[in-house]
């Protein structure tokens, strides 16, 4: 078994406190440039519109992420205390709010940029996504958070320096091999059938194996919240299976969609 004691924060300088989570979440944010700007110089889109397309994704992340936690996670508390909802600092983020805000934000930059269309950018954001998903749990693992179940198991952790000394479920190493597993899978797809992909597959596919993996593997995670307690499904689970109905809506339709011609490129 492995004692897990490693500190949450890489330093602190004063009131600057650098912690690896924030660490992994720019890491995130970053490769997803390196790959879009990729896909958008193969596909002759251009690469500029990256950078406004980072700008949207990460109001859209932190504003979903957080507010899906506050409705899903602690409505009573935030709404009694509604000035702790923009303390972003303190934790909270759920990865289903996550979701829906980076759709939304994905569909007001096609609003603004007028030349995207949106089944083909929410397929090639997908894939960063994925990776996103790999360093955020690694990000947890530094955190000690979103612990596992007790466990026997010879690879289980045990989080000694913040949370007890029971070996537990390493469920964040878990989730972050799951999700770099999806990411090296609809990135091969990307590469080798882009322009024959149908609109949403990808799309499709990310949504139902990411929270297709999420629903199972929540059988191993204690409970983020005390209201979980007694629920036959946790709330993790519950809200995982709309957008895995989505994912295989979106790939069982996928072929019935005709791929969008190359929009052109407005003249300089």
């Amino acid at each position: 078994m492995i004692e897990w004691t490693v500190d949450r924060e890489i330093f602190s300088i004063g009131f600057i406190t650098i912690r690896y989570y924030s660490l992994f979440f720019l890491i995130s944010f970053v490769l997803g440039i390196v790959i879009m700007k990729r896909i958008f110089r193969i596909e002759n889109k251009p690469e500029i519109d990256v950078d406004d397309l980072l700008v949207y994704m990460m109001i859209g992340t932190v504003i979903g992420a957080r507010l899906g936690h506050v409705l899903f996670y602690g409505s009573d508390y935030y709404f009694n205390n509604p000035i702790e909802i923009l303390k972003v600092w303190n934790g909270g983020l759920a990865s289903h709010g996550a979701a829906v805000g980076i759709l939304t934000a994905l569909y007001l930059f096609i609003k603004n940029k007028k030349i995207y269309n949106y089944l083909w950018l929410i397929d090639r954001v997908a894939i960063s996504v994925a990776l996103a998903g790999f360093f955020i749990r690694s990000g947890n693992l530094f955190n000690s958070e979103i612990i596992g179940k007790p466990t026997d198991v010879p690879w289980a952790f045990i989080f000694s320096k913040y949370v007890d000394n029971v070996p537990r479920h390493p469920t964040q190493l878990y989730e972050a091999f799951a999700y770099l597993l999806i990411f090296v899978i609809l990135y091969k797809l990307y590469d080798r059938k882009r322009e024959k992909s149908a609109p949403g597959f990808l799309f499709g596919l990310f949504m139902a194996l990411i929270f297709g993996f999420r629903f199972f593997v929540e059988f191993f995670k204690e409970n983020q919240e005390a209201f979980e307690a007694g629920m036959a499904l946790n709330m993790g689970q519950i809200l995982s299976i709309p957008l895995v109905l989505l994912g295989i809506y979106m790939v069982v339709t996928s072929k019935n969609r005709p791929i969008p011609k190359p929009v052109k490129l407005p003249k300089k």
